[in-house]
């Protein structure tokens, strides 16, 4: 069923919670996970699916992002007939190359949507983390006659301020139909909270954008659906694994740190669904006589003297002899210098921490130092 569907991901989300993280990324191209980006999981999950059309729209900061996916043959979707389709902002006689909302973003693209020979639109943001298969969501649009079909997992109420980007809230009847929906609702009532994934009909895709466009409103949330929810039939499809969400920096080194547990590993990365990203050749990790090595995630290429707990280090690491470091995320080409203390930190790209160095977080607010910062 999933192959008579494209893919369309939107991956222009611009979420200053996110701080430094996002200065020079999108958020798609979040490193997550010790050796992975936020998008590849949503990508992986339409491929093993069997979607071979995926589009992905691109807005600010995208140079990363585009480097990571180049032609796409990690994913398989390096081929003749559809394949991957990176759509970064163009200017056109419609189109000034600054989208104002997903609609307009949507509308952009709507050439490639044309040029799409598949019936349904998987359409979905790139700031969920999970692993499932979309023909069980599809089959069940298909059954029930959805206009269209949201994606949502059951999740606690969330009280801070900053994890309510995007956060949609879904009532339902017995039946699984959609009858209220709120946005960033701070007295909401319900834990039915939405994914970011939506499937609908390609044609009546075109209508709503267009539609929208007509009358000045460009917001997918609030202009397209809720507005629209009187009028359409829209129902809700519950996925019951894992779900992260990059909604802010805490939330951010939450599911880095939910990645160190066993049943969150099993679920996103052994669940029979493979998780694919962009191969990089290094050498394994290796781990000097006096190194100490406990509940972490240590990708290749790195190079360990000293203390490590609870952490997640990405490639080609250095962590020097007297250093400790615990419950703390570590990107790419980072160096830890001898006796450094860190503890519920966050280290961008290429940073140098220099000796004796002491930064301490917590786990609500951790400490990020900036891409390539020498400190």
């Amino acid at each position: 069923m999933a192959r008579d569907a494209f893919g369309l991901i939107y991956a222009g989300e611009q979420n200053m919670n996110l701080r430094e993280l996002v200065y020079s990324r999108s958020v798609g191209a979040l490193p997550v996970g010790g050796r992975y980006r936020a998008i590849d999981f949503i990508i992986s999950c339409m491929v093993n699916s069997g979607v071979r059309n995926v589009g992905v729209i691109a807005q600010k900061n995208y140079h990363s992002l585009m480097d990571h996916l180049g032609s796409g043959k990690e994913w398989d979707l390096s081929r003749k007939n559809d394949g991957l389709f990176i759509l970064p902002p163009f200017y056109t006689n419609d189109n000034n190359g600054s989208y104002r909302g997903m609609v307009d973003a949507i509308k952009g693209v709507m050439s490639y949507i044309r040029r799409s020979t598949q019936k349904y639109c998987i359409l979905s943001g790139s700031y969920t983390i999970f692993n499932m298969l979309f023909d069980d969501a599809l089959d069940f649009h298909v059954q029930n006659n959805a206009d269209i079909t949201l994606l949502y997992s059951v999740e606690p109420k969330r009280f801070f301020a900053g994890e309510r980007f995007k956060d949609v809230r879904l009532h339902m009847d017995e039946t699984g139909k959609i009858t209220d929906m709120e946005l960033n609702s701070e007295m909401s009532d319900s834990q039915n909270v939405g994914m970011d994934v939506y499937i609908i009909r390609k044609d009546l895709l075109e209508y709503l954008v267009e539609d929208c466009i007509s009358r000045g409103r460009y917001l997918f949330i609030t202009d397209l659906l809720i507005n629209n929810l009187s009028r359409l039939k829209y129902y809700g499809f519950r996925h019951d694994g894992y779900v992260g969400r990059l909604h802010s920096v805490a939330s951010y080194y939450k599911l880095n740190m939910d990645m160190l547990q066993p049943e969150v590993q099993k679920d996103l990365f052994y669940s029979g669904n493979n998780v694919y990203t962009k191969i990089k050749d290094e050498a394994p990790a290796k781990y000097l006589h006096d190194s100490k090595i406990q509940n972490s995630l240590v990708a290749n290429g790195c190079i360990i003297e000293g203390e490590v707990e609870n952490s997640i280090l990405f490639r080609s690491v250095y962590i020097a002899r007297g250093a400790k470091i615990k419950n703390c995320i570590i990107m790419q080409d980072s160096e830890i210098s001898q006796d450094v203390n860190l503890e519920n930190v966050i280290i961008d790209k290429l940073v140098q921490i220099r000796p004796g160095r002491r930064l301490i977080g917590d786990a609500e607010f951790p400490v990020i130092i900036r891409k390539g910062a020498i400190l």
